[in-house]
């Protein structure tokens, strides 16, 4: 640390990342882990206290698989198997409507989830992923600041000056940094100085978070879940739609989650007013318990149409805010994160333009919208389940039972409640299984090449069913192939900060070109060769039905994963390969600093494929 001349104490970083919730911690912890010098600064004393975002979806555990940390959360959540029987019920020790196989865990899903990834679900709250993400980013030289308050930040052609406020002894000091990413949540002063421009009501209901210690496991371990939804008198159709009962840890730590409006104001959180709420939606008073937080928060429907200005960059909660439905809010924030951190590690090393940082904003942009639009739905699905009943709401007990009643009556009355209440229930597959959403993410940006081929049409519904293509944009298709007989995902082929070069028999020269390239422009280009007798095998012949390209085709894949290239026919000659080769990284990255010749403008329209 230095001083300036005003006597305020000044210190230097490539990246500084305000906020160390998920987005700041996973930024921290991608950027260390490829070698860029990154400082993380957060207004609070210590990591997260309550463990408000928890379900942890198979693309983020693709990411910390790429990292090394898959095996440490396995090891500390929640496993898959514990997340299935979302159940919808008066209370836990009442009446249950009916349950939704979730995330998955279904015999029609299992497979589906399976085949899609390496990975499984976890539920995994922030009490335990943030220490996990900020010691490894840590460990791997990135520098932590708590009690640090982001107060402004200015920015000029070379780097961001964001001035800081150290809470504990009021001290204002400067950073200077090459760029800026804000990570601090859903009341962002960094997204509120850049003024980003955003979309949607904003907020759309209020919702009470209730953390307590309780024994319940004799009403829940028969049909484990992370969620317990309770139909009661009173739950305000603003907040989450119903009560809600959350699994923290099996089967003794709680959230309790109830509805209130934003117009009236949260309620008074009394001791005596928990135990009520509590005794309600468990169904006895026979239990104890013991609170350990307790706060009103906001149902937001709030998301940046723009991520960016200039040097400064913003991720996570701070551009998208939605309600928890979904479990996509920490998911969608480490994947903002590994999608930016990459970019910036291959600016800062030079083998990358300046201009690579714009596909950022292209890219995550439509995926705010998309889980914002998601999440709020979801919401709203939810009344299907009261409509099935006849009702417009809980607020009348009398008109709640007579509707309960109706469900169990014999007669075609009684048939079609039951009928309309098991469809609304099923419906709910549209938050717990998404599982298109967590994996169809297709980016349209200056760091994708097409080929000229349109996206492939969805054979199923593309919110409820991942379909895996290597079209320029989607992530790499996962199979498991083998490496030295040894059975490994195509994922574990590709990433860790680097790019790679997939193809197969008659693909030598595309590795000879790629590793020509990668020497000139100082990249690593991984060689990754798939086919019999090659470093890699298909023994399933699995990988062969999902690369869309001939065996000597080429896959140029992204350190995120992505596809940014694809040639489907081998290339006629060496010469061809370079040239298919250099134009397409020349159009992602920009051009080596002072080669000479022209850029092959690849991003204004498709680079033709060798015939």
């Amino acid at each position: 640390m230095n001083e300036t001349s005003d006597g305020t104490a000044s210190a230097r970083t490539d990246v500084l990342v305000v906020g160390s919730g998920p987005a700041g911690a996973s930024a921290a912890l991608f950027l260390a882990t490829y070698g860029v010098d990154v400082t993380v600064v957060t207004k609070y004393g210590r990591l997260s206290d309550t463990p408000r975002a928890h379900i942890t979806n198979q693309r983020t555990m693709e990411t910390m698989r790429d990292v090394g940390l898959e095996q440490t959360l396995m090891d500390l959540a929640t496993p898959w198997e514990l997340m299935s029987n979302t159940t919808f019920c008066t209370s836990l020790a009442g009446e249950e409507l009916g349950r939704v196989e979730s995330w998955g865990t279904s015999l029609a899903r299992k497979g589906d989830y399976e085949a899609q990834s390496p990975c499984h679900m976890l539920d995994a709250p922030q009490t335990i992923t943030e220490p996990v993400l900020m010691k490894a980013a840590q460990e791997r030289g990135a520098k932590v600041r708590f009690d640090t308050e982001y107060l402004s930040h200015s920015q000029d052609d070379e780097g961001v000056t964001t001035r800081l406020r150290d809470r504990l002894t009021g001290a204002e000091y400067s950073v200077r940094s090459r760029y800026l990413v804000g990570a601090d949540g859903a009341r962002s002063r960094v997204a509120a100085d850049l003024d980003l421009p955003f979309e949607g009501p904003g907020a759309v209901g209020g919702a009470l978070g209730i953390i307590f210690e309780a024994d319940l496991s004799r009403f829940v371990a028969h049909r484990p879940s992370v969620l317990y939804w309770m139909l009661q008198p009173g739950a305000e159709k603003e907040g989450v739609g119903l009560g809600v009962l959350r699994m923290i840890k099996p089967w003794h730590e709680w959230m309790l989650m109830w509805g209130y409006a934003v117009a009236d104001g949260p309620p008074d959180l009394t001791d005596e007013y928990i135990r009520e709420l509590a005794v309600m939606l468990v169904g006895t008073d026979d239990f104890e318990m013991r609170v350990t937080a307790r706060s009103p928060w906001t149902v937001n429907h709030h998301y940046a149409t723009s991520l960016a200005r200039g040097r400064v960059f913003c991720v996570g909660d701070a551009v998208h805010r939605h309600p928890p439905t979904n479990g996509l809010g920490s998911n969608t924030s480490v994947q903002d994160s590994y999608n930016l951190a990459w970019k910036l590690a291959h600016v800062l090393r030079g083998t990358a333009s300046p201009s690579l940082l714009e596909s950022y904003d292209a890219e995550r942009a439509p995926i705010a919208r998309q889980i914002v639009e998601r999440a709020n739905q979801s919401i709203a699905d939810t009344g299907r389940i009261m409509q099935a009943l006849g009702l417009d709401d809980t607020s009348d007990p009398a008109r709640l039972e007579e509707a309960l009643a109706a469900r169990k009556a014999p007669g075609p009355e009684g048939d079609a409640v039951r009928a309309a209440l098991r469809d609304a229930i099923a419906y709910k597959s549209y938050e717990f299984n998404a599982h298109g959403v967590e994996h169809n993410q297709r980016y349209v940006s200056t760091a994708v090449v097409p080929d000229g081929t349109p996206m492939p049409e969805f054979r199923r519904d593309e919110q409820l069913y991942a379909q895996p293509t290597t079209w320029p944009g989607a992530k790499l298709p996962h199979t498991w192939v083998t490496r030295d007989g040894h059975r490994v995902s195509t994922l574990d082929l590709v990433g860790r900060g680097e790019w790679s070069v997939v193809t197969g028999i008659g693909g030598a020269s595309w590795l000879a070109a790629a590793a020509a390239l990668g020497a000139a422009r100082g990249l690593q280009l991984r060689p990754v060769s798939i086919g019999p007798g090659e470093a890699v095998e298909d023994p399933y012949g699995t990988w062969a039905q999902l690369r869309e390209t001939d065996d000597g085709g080429v896959l140029l894949v992204r350190p995120d994963g992505y596809v940014a290239a694809r040639s489907i026919a081998a290339p006629d000659s060496p010469e061809e390969a370079h040239a298919w080769l250099a134009g397409v990284l020349d159009a992602v990255l920009g051009p080596v600093p002072g080669a000479p010749g022209d850029v092959v403008d690849a991003r204004a329209e498709a680079v033709p494929a060798p015939a």
